[in-house]
């Protein structure tokens, strides 16, 4: 009787073996599901974003852009027409975050962007096939290999007044500014030449060819991409951060100079 008892006892499980058993179970069923859900969304994300039409477009817009612009993009009170606007304006417009609008100002701040890129692909194709205008150049306009030194300088002519010899944007009045070319796309450079965002002028076939505005993009790209080499750059603003700069440290070591000369002679 005593060895059956024994025998008996060393067969039974723990309770805790049972719980942690069942827990295990739990976990291992969790991560196959939270697993095959993100599978799941993943696909039908990609099948979404794959799938936007024209008419997807116009849903989107009607729900976040007609409030200011209309629902037959004529405009109102509160933001102008669409009309003659076009893809490429569209694009910049949305793809830069300047819209939707957060509030009014004396410009519209460069943020990040709402939409995803293939819901601004939607819209834009919807303002298009509205309101026709200005459309997305040949990629060749975009690749950077045009004539460095003549986009260097058609942009010291045409663009540095504004935007710095540097590219590193400048203050205009009002509030106003020019914003920094470092890190702006080849695509946003044309839809910027072309279609004249914000204060900036429309430069149209008349002034700047498209192998102009091909030179000063690759220009542009180039400048993205030499390395700086030498000394502080001062926020590349030019005689007016190099002259405060003397002004402040040069003039102010004269002055210190003098006074200690001073003070040691008497």
């Amino acid at each position: 009787m005593a060895r059956e008892k024994k025998r008996r006892s060393g067969g039974r499980r723990s309770p805790l073996a049972a719980a942690a058993l069942i827990g295990a179970g739990l976990m291992i069923t969790g991560a196959v599901y939270a697993g095959a859900s993100a599978a799941f969304a993943a696909t039908d994300t990609q099948t979404a974003a794959t799938t936007l039409t024209v008419e997807d477009g116009e849903k989107l817009f009607q729900a976040n852009c007609a409030t200011c612009h209309g629902l037959d993009l004529q405009g109102t009170p509160n933001g102008p027409s669409l009309y003659g606007v076009g893809e490429l304006a569209t694009e910049f417009q949305l793809s830069t975050g300047r819209m939707p609008l957060q509030m009014q100002g004396p410009q519209a701040p460069q943020k990040e962007p709402q939409f995803t890129e293939d819901q601004i692909l939607a819209i834009s194709s919807f303002v298009q096939s509205t309101a026709p205008g200005p459309t997305f150049p040949e990629e060749r306009i975009l690749d950077g290999e045009g004539d460095v030194a003549h986009g260097a300088e058609l942009f010291r002519v045409n663009c540095a007044m504004c935007h710095n010899v540097a590219a590193a944007g400048g203050a205009l009045t009002e509030g106003k500014y020019a914003p920094a070319l470092t890190e702006t796309s080849a695509l946003h450079m044309y839809a910027a030449m072309v279609t004249g965002p914000q204060n900036m002028p429309v430069f149209g076939d008349l002034n700047l060819s498209d192998e102009d505005k091909r030179d000063i993009i690759s220009a542009l790209l180039y400048q993205q991409q030499s390395v700086q080499i030498g000394g502080f750059s001062l926020g590349s603003l030019g005689p007016v951060s190099e002259g405060l700069f003397v002004w402040i440290f040069g003039i102010g070591a004269l002055v210190a100079i003098t006074v200690w000369i001073t003070a040691k002679s008497n």
